[in-house]
């Protein structure tokens, strides 16, 4: 059971009279100024006549109290006189000594209004705030995205104002929101789009929270549900029942609910924390994986500098049988022996790039870049009516996972205007925000190994010395995402890595054998993160 259904479940133990113990009942009971809900109704109804008398109120056609018959049964007494059986209406038995009410009887409901059109709310700050549904959560209402009106419109809807003593609900958009209004808010005007209840005649918290509960929130629901344009009307609001505990109760439920859902809030914090926690070491153990820290090298593992001289040996090969193209730009990385880092160009020419390298590796590892390693962005070559993969960007989980989802098409169909992979290549996003939320995986299961996507991905074919889960995990280390962040091109929205940052990435290189080490340890940590994260609920 997560937070969320935590309070719920509070919240619904509270209106079943289920919430305090029944030692706690019992001593509340002791009180000479103990009286049952009846008897609080009975005084709220006499107190409403009073303030009808002395024009405070307006008495209102549809009012009515329920009360219990000789038989047992709940009826429900009108305003003109007429008497109506209701025991199939009441939800739920309530203790002895609560009683059922509708939430009419007990406060006042007012709409809120509309500005007038051709007239708007800016974000200029006025004396005026206008409190939209958008403000209003977690109880309470936020300064976080105000907007204002002016006089002009303020004398145009002036009677349409909440105050500190009343409690908003939400009639449209998000429905069912219920809160209090904070000081600062005292005066304002509402919106269209929400109630105002005042004159609230029981403990005002108690309501919100009722208000609040599954039971009540289902009732509105089951009132708009059916509607196209959902809006949870005055009337059906006023309907609304609410089980009512004497008054001390009422205070007793209140503060035992806010105490529990300050431990249930400390519950979310740590939740939350450990969350963090989690992501941090993940990012750690990634850390220790390419600075050669998270397993221990071993002396007979072929060094990752005879892998790339065996690999640039095969390029010659395939250059002098003209099964490639000499590149005028290609160039490897070496260690001189005066510990110096170099580039050799293919004219040849040396430079020395110790400033560049991001810091010292085991003696078996070596400096390569990304375009040293792999085909970037490669294209297929397909049958048109063969079927494959695509998979838009909506489909790559973001994170350390390593999931996507996947749709078949025709391969004629997206060979064009799409980015083109296949089994076992890494595609990375290139867009902000998927790249900085690690938006990269395994192409893995394509439907006859091939496949196109969203032209927002670069694609990595990783060539012998390089194992695409290894190259994997480089991606989605922090010194990457950070390096990428850092170079961002394009306008506010549609920033994206250039591919040269790509290309020339610098990779920490090890041994194959080492890059298999590591793989297994991190995918055997991450598991048991993943297990700790999974059982925090």
């Amino acid at each position: 059971m997560n937070t969320k259904q935590l309070k719920a479940k509070v919240l619904d133990l509270a209106i079943h009279g289920k919430l305090l113990s029944p030692e706690t009942v019992a001593e509340l009971k002791k009180s000479p100024d103990y009286e049952t809900a009846d008897v609080l109704l009975k005084k709220i109804r006499k107190e409403k006549e009073e303030k009808i008398a002395k024009g405070e109120l307006k008495r209102d056609k549809k009012d009515s109290y329920i009360f219990v018959g000789d038989d047992k049964r709940h009826y429900e007494k009108f305003a003109d006189g007429t008497v109506k059986d209701i025991e199939d209406e009441i939800p739920f038995d309530v203790p002895e000594g609560w009683a059922w009410c509708r939430l009419g009887g007990i406060s006042t409901l007012k709409g809120g209004k509309r500005i007038p059109s051709s007239l708007s709310a800016t974000k200029k700050k006025t004396e005026h705030i206008y409190i939209r549904v958008t403000d209003m959560k977690n109880y309470s209402i936020s300064d976080e995205d105000l907007v204002y009106i002016d006089n002009l419109i303020f004398d145009k809807i002036k009677q349409y104002t909440i105050s500190k003593t009343d409690l908003y609900l939400t009639i449209a958009g998000t429905i069912g929101r219920v809160g209090e209004v904070p000081e600062q808010f005292d005066g304002m005007n509402l919106t269209e789009n929400a109630l105002k209840l005042t004159n609230i005649f029981i403990n005002k918290r108690y309501l919100m929270f009722v208000l609040n509960s599954s039971f009540v929130q289902d009732y509105f629901e089951s009132t708009y549900h059916q509607v196209a344009m959902p809006k949870l009307s005055l009337i059906n609001a006023s309907k609304t029942l609410i089980p009512i505990p004497p008054f001390f109760e009422q205070e007793k439920v209140v503060s035992t609910i806010e105490n529990t859902f300050k431990q249930i809030d400390l519950l979310e914090q740590n939740k939350s924390d450990l969350q963090t926690v989690i992501e941090q070491t993940k990012s750690k153990i990634l850390d220790l994986a390419i600075h050669g820290k998270l397993v221990p090298q071993d002396p007979n593992d072929e060094p990752a500098s005879v892998l790339l001289e065996k690999l640039r040996a095969e390029k010659e090969d395939k250059i002098a049988k003209g099964e490639l193209k000499r590149d005028k730009n290609d160039s490897y990385i070496y260690k001189g022996s005066d510990n110096c880092y170099y580039q050799r160009f293919a004219d040849e020419r040396e430079e020395n790039i110790s400033d560049e390298i991001p810091y010292e590796l085991p003696e078996s590892w070596a400096w390569c870049r990304i375009k040293d390693i792999c085909t970037i962005n490669p294209k297929n070559k397909l049958d048109d009516n063969l079927e494959v993969s695509f998979i838009p960007m909506t489909l790559i989980e973001a994170g350390y996972a390593n999931n996507h989802g996947q749709e078949t098409r025709v391969w004629k169909k997206i060979k064009t205007g799409f980015t083109h992979f296949a089994e076992n290549d890494v595609a990375i996003a290139k867009i902000s925000p998927c790249f900085e939320n690690k938006k990269s995986v395994i192409l893995k299961n394509l439907k006859n190994g091939y496949g196109a996507g969203t032209t927002e991905l670069y694609i990595l074919r990783a060539c012998s010395i390089v194992l695409p889960e290894y190259l994997f995990w480089i991606v989605k280390t922090d010194s990457f995402i950070n390096e990428g962040v850092g170079n961002f091109s394009g306008v506010v929205g549609q920033q994206r890595l250039a591919r040269d940052i790509v290309e020339n990435y610098y990779i920490p290189l090890p041994p194959i054998k080492e890059q298999k080490r590591i793989i297994s340890k991190i995918v055997s940590l991450f598991e048991k993160l993943d297990t700790i994260e999974n059982n925090i609920e």
